[in-house]
């Protein structure tokens, strides 16, 4: 029996989850059924599948969906009899739709044409049709010495549409396109745009992404958006619209009840502003109506988002009119809601502020054929602008990786979530406020931190353990550490459709600032894998902010900072001042592992998506050598690094093998690993290597070369290795990964004495990102002398260069601020990740005394 509870957030009424459950090895059989009670007792349908397999074949995650009230705090999950479900969800393809029925409503999708959303009907009843995406290009051109700027529509234009997951609770359409110009002048801007539906649910959970394919020098794009028509019916005082505020709902009408003589007749006009259905007779309010049917018919409302402080509410009678400002606020939750006499729907946009700068609009309110459009990026805004911020590259001064220039965002994407909710009768207020809370919550069933911990299908890290002084004094640095960041993306707004999820990678204490502009020290981009670190402490805490932390970096770093298709394909960009603007492009960048956390959690088929993109990444190293700064390919195809180049392949093959048992993909893990067992170095050869991408071998030439040790183990080499240990049980790759960490701190002397003189101390820097792979050695040989190397390297500042403990100054500078002036993410996410790693494996081994420079009195 295993609990399972909320992440915190629980729905109001019967809504569609889906998450993941990991199991131990040996625990769950591919034919076992698996049954969701409660904690009253109750039983509860489920849907099941399998989403990666353990080496003997029995089940290593699973995903599941079901519908429920959110009526219970815990669940039980058993290994049971076939429970029956009671679903009436259906679906079906004719000709060229697809249909799905989920016992309440009814969705009519095409599969061709530009209207995604054909219709939905309650019944026999039409409640919304033509759904489709649009975008708007910006062009710009030169003539007679002045800059013309000209706008174009465009249309999503269905190219493929798939039945993903087709089960008895929950239904998955994925529907691939791209962006058309109205004039035929071709195409621009792919989409991918999944539809969730769940049994006798009255709402669709919708997935959109964009997928950049255009030249930025010429293709500025100034609006991207989905729209929906909704038939409305009713006098137009009954036509209602209400956005989500700050706290509450902003509410008005199509025609308000209100006028100079008329104020609030029987209390009707606040009655209309509550959103409430308003019943006038020419008998009873004949003078209201003469007066009220003279008031302005607003048919336009939109709330634009344009800076993560900032919206605007206005309306328009007509196009032809102006727009007038209704209010101003701070931070809106995303929601609209519109409404006739007889049905209404909102719709809610993920993040709405914080991917700003974004819009919710409605236009021909008081028409039959209403129209609702959430725009992912408001046409109201500036276009984006995705040139590079130079025409140069600063190698030297600015930490950017190459001379040659490769900034390009051509191949990038970028992922949001739009909701749908269909009414029958006007909700209240509270109710959309409940909605919206819960859309942008994230709303999730999790196992308990010792779960996840005990089955080992996550890697390897500690529980939070506060037992001994210690160990509370390294769990407060590690929160300190989260909780510094989280106030720093609030305090520096890191908000933005193309920024939000990174944070930045080096501090700058006499701007008081971070280094927003010098090259390669702006954006992380997973440099040093933050990733990492923050998915090991959400699954050691359980904790809801964590987890939105890593969700949000999982979105942008996945989608934003990697190329998906083009002459990238399957690498990402290294960190600089834009996103994709190093000359850097490498495959630690887009690692399976730093993103599978995100989908083994909620089943984001998205992001298995983007696993799967990454299984072949090592093949575009056959176009573009990460090590042709020092080496040419006239001896070897190519060229990779055991760590990061290979160590990323080995993460991305892990994750393909246990998602689909590809024996292939094991197969390309143990060519790898064959090879170094044969080499007198085993791991600590290299560690640049010649690389066939044909064959996946690593090609031996020569050891002490260039590259790097602490290369090898700084971007999540170590993890990824260290979960293959668990997965493989091979006694010589344990062994291995000793050696390794063993070796890299030893003396010179001895270093040179094991590798007959050619391994030396120059070679192994910034031995802290070591420390992981110290207690892995420390641990595996019980060795407590080599434990407290392990130790000594985080809790000796002089070498770990993380100050500690952590330590917030308040600064006064064009702002009143708080920082710490040392911060580097580099240092602290390693830090953390290593520190995490080592209480697992070494735990029983950490000090009581205090180290020099370490854990002061504060």
């Amino acid at each position: 029996m295993m609990k399972l509870h909320w992440l915190n957030k629980r729905p109001k009424d019967l809504t569609g989850i889906s998450w993941g459950i990991p199991w131990e090895r040996g625990t769950l059989k591919r034919e076992d059924i698996i049954c969701l009670g409660s904690s009253s007792g109750k039983k509860s349908s489920l849907q099941t599948w399998p989403m990666a397999f353990w080496p003997d074949g029995s089940v290593k995650w699973t995903g599941h969906a079901a519908v429920l009230q959110g009526d219970e705090d815990s669940y039980e999950v058993s290994i049971s009899e076939h429970i029956k479900s009671d679903s009436i969800l259906q679906v079906k393809e004719i000709n060229h739709t697809i249909v799905i029925d989920t016992g309440k409503l009814i969705f009519s999708l095409n599969k061709q044409g530009n209207k995604i959303i054909n219709f939905v009907k309650r019944g026999t009843k039409t409640v919304a049709f033509d759904g489709k995406l649009n975008a708007i290009r910006e062009t710009r051109s030169k003539e007679s010495g002045i800059t013309v700027i000209r706008e174009e529509p465009l249309e999503g234009m269905i190219n493929k549409v798939e039945i993903e997951q087709n089960g008895p609770l929950r239904a998955v359409i994925k529907v691939e396109g791209t962006h058309q110009a109205e004039s035929g002048t071709g195409t621009l801007l792919p989409f991918e745009l999944r539809l969730y539906f769940y049994a006798n649910t009255e709402s669709v959970r919708t997935v959109h992404t964009l997928f950049y394919d255009g030249d930025p020098e010429k293709d500025f794009i100034k609006g991207v958006g989905l729209e929906l028509s909704v038939p409305l019916t009713g006098e137009a005082w009954n036509r209602n619209v209400r956005f989500s505020g700050d706290e509450e709902i902003y509410s008005e009408a199509a025609q308000l009840l209100l006028t100079r003589r008329h104020r609030n007749v029987d209390g009707l006009f606040q009655k209309q502003i509550a959103g409430e259905i308003v019943t006038l007779t020419e008998e009873k309010h004949s003078q209201l109506l003469e007066h009220a049917k003279q008031n302005a018919i607003w048919n336009d409302f939109k709330l634009q988002q344009d800076s993560a402080d900032h919206y605007r509410i206005t309306k328009r009678t007509q196009e032809s009119s102006a727009w007038v400002e209704s209010t101003h606020g701070t931070r809106a939750k995303g929601l609209l809601y519109i409404g006739g006499e007889d049905h209404g729907i909102s719709v809610g946009i993920k993040n709405f502020w914080q991917k700003f700068p974004s819009a919710l609009e409605v236009s021909d309110l008081n028409k039959y054929e209403a129209k609702l459009k959430a725009w992912f990026w408001s046409p109201d805004s500036g276009a984006m602008d995705l040139r590079h911020y130079n025409n140069e590259t600063h190698v030297v001064s600015a930490y950017e990786g190459f001379d040659e220039m490769r900034s390009t965002p051509f191949g990038i994407a970028n992922t949001s979530e739009v909701y749908l909710q269909f009414y029958t009768d006007r909700p209240s207020n509270e109710e959309l406020i409940n909605k919206i809370e819960e859309w942008q919550a994230p709303l999730l069933l999790v196992c308990e931190p010792e779960y996840y911990h005990q089955t080992k299908a996550s890697g390897v890290w500690s529980l939070v353990d506060r037992t001994t002084p210690m160990k509370a004094k390294l769990e407060e640095q590690i929160d300190k550490a989260f909780h510094f960041y989280k106030k720093e993306i609030e305090q520096r707004r890191w908000y933005g459709y193309w920024n939000y999820g990174d944070v930045m990678h080096t501090y700058d204490p006499v701007r008081h600032q971070w280094m927003y502009d010098i090259g390669g020290f702006a954006w992380q981009n997973t440099e040093l894998v933050p990733n990492i670190w923050l998915w090991y402490s959400f699954l050691r805490s359980g904790r809801e902010d964590v987890f939105i932390m890593a969700e949000a970096m999982t979105r942008h770093t996945s989608e934003v900072d990697c190329y998906h298709f083009g002459e990238y394909a399957g690498l990402g960009s290294r960190h600089n001042v834009v996103h994709w603007g190093c000359g850097c492009k490498e495959a630690r960048i887009s690692m399976a592992g730093l993103h599978k956390y995100y989908y083994f959690l909620t089943t984001d088929e998205r992001v298995r998506d983007l696993l799967t993109e990454v299984k072949d990444a090592d093949q575009a190293l056959a176009n573009l050598d990460p090590m042709r700064e020092f080496y040419t390919t006239e001896q070897f195809p190519t060229h990779a690094r055991v760590g990061p180049d290979w160590a990323a392949f080995c993460s991305n093959w892990l994750s393909e093998w246990e998602r689909t048992e590809n024996q292939t993909y094991k197969e390309k893990i143990m060519t790898g690993i064959n090879t170094l067992k044969k080499l007198p170095f085993r791991l600590l050869s290299g560690p640049t290597f010649g690389y066939d991408p044909k064959t996946s071998t690593l090609l031996h030439m020569g050891d002490g070369n260039e590259g790097g040790y602490h290369m090898v183990i700084a971007f999540g080499g170590p993890q990824a290795w260290m979960e293959l240990a668990q997965v493989l049980e091979d006694a010589e790759w344990e062994d291995m990964l000793a050696e390794f960490g063993e070796f890299y701190v030893l003396s010179n002397e001895e270093k040179l004495a094991r590798s007959n003189g050619i391994l030396h101390n120059k070679l192994f820097s910034l031995p802290m990102l070591a420390s992981g792979m110290v207690a892995y050695a420390a641990a595996r040989n019980k060795d407590k002398n080599l434990a407290e190397k392990a130790w000594n390297l985080l809790l000796d500042e002089e070498i770990s260069q993380m100050v500690l403990p952590i330590k917030e100054e308040e600064v006064q500078s064009w702002r009143k601020l708080t920082e710490v002036p040392s911060i580097t993410t580099n240092t602290t996410s390693q830090w953390c990740l290593n520190t995490i790693v080592s209480l697992e494996l070494i735990g029983e081994y950490l000090p009581n005394q205090e180290f020099k420079k370490v854990l002061v009195q504060q």
